[in-house]
């Protein structure tokens, strides 16, 4: 454990030995966190990944600094992260306080300048915001608010909004979401199980479709009424 604690040099395997446990050590930290730390930058996300970045890749670059204050300093970092979100959640003053309220920067078709300089945003960023999400024309926008984790949401004036079967009152099928019963070659036996089905049955439908072996199949899912769409490989 001496790669553990301050060194006047460290050997390669002792170097090697702190990027394992550091890595290791944050897979462990992110988890407990949870994900909310990696899929959002808001203010309290982003000061915490600022601290855990500058303690953790001291002691990876400099010999003389152990690892050991580190991981205290992360833990601690790690409590305090999760108190404030616990806080967060209890208090609305807190979050109103650490979390802005969003920022409106279209309405009706206009955009409003003042919105623009409080969110510290360009023309071309709200332009190219708009891009992304098939807009090309700003008069089509109801409402553009930019939200606290830097994200833009947008909501197009009906008179352009997609249509919908429940605009006609249409009736229709309950979600289904296709399930892979072949990956790569390999057959879901569990799955297989799940729905009742023997291999015999999808052996015999693959080849009914294609003509094709399991081993053949680059990806195959099914859905609940045990329709199959195959993916061979090419």
């Amino acid at each position: 454990m001496d790669f553990f604690l301050s060194q006047e040099s460290l050997t390669l395997i002792e170097w090697t030995l702190r990027a394992v446990v550091t890595f290791i050590f944050l897979l462990i930290a992110v988890k407990i966190m949870g994900s909310r730390a990696i899929s959002q930058l808001r203010l309290l996300d982003f000061i915490i990944a600022l601290m855990l970045g500058n303690i953790i890749a001291h002691p990876l670059s400099d010999q003389r600094i152990g690892l050991k204050g580190s991981v205290i300093s992360t833990i601690v970092i790690i409590v305090l992260y999760l108190m404030g979100i616990f806080l967060n959640l209890k208090w609305t003053w807190l979050r109103n306080t650490i979390e802005s309220s969003p920022i409106p920067l279209i309405k009706e078709g206009e955009i409003i300048y003042k919105g623009l300089k409080k969110a510290r945003i360009s023309i071309d960023l709200l332009l190219a915001e708009l891009r992304k999400e098939k807009i090309e024309d700003v008069k089509k926008v109801a409402l553009a608010l930019w939200e606290s984790d830097g994200k833009m949401s947008i909501f197009l004036d009906p008179q352009y909004a997609a249509i919908t079967p429940s605009i006609y009152n249409l009736k229709t099928e309950p979600f289904d979401l296709p399930q892979t019963i072949i990956r790569e070659g390999k057959i879901d036996f569990p799955l297989l199980q799940q729905m009742n089905l023997e291999e015999e049955w999808l052996v015999n439908s693959l080849k009914t479709l294609h003509q094709e072996e399991a081993g053949n199949v680059l990806l195959c899912t099914i859905d609940r009424k045990k329709n199959l769409n195959v993916f061979l490989y090419k």
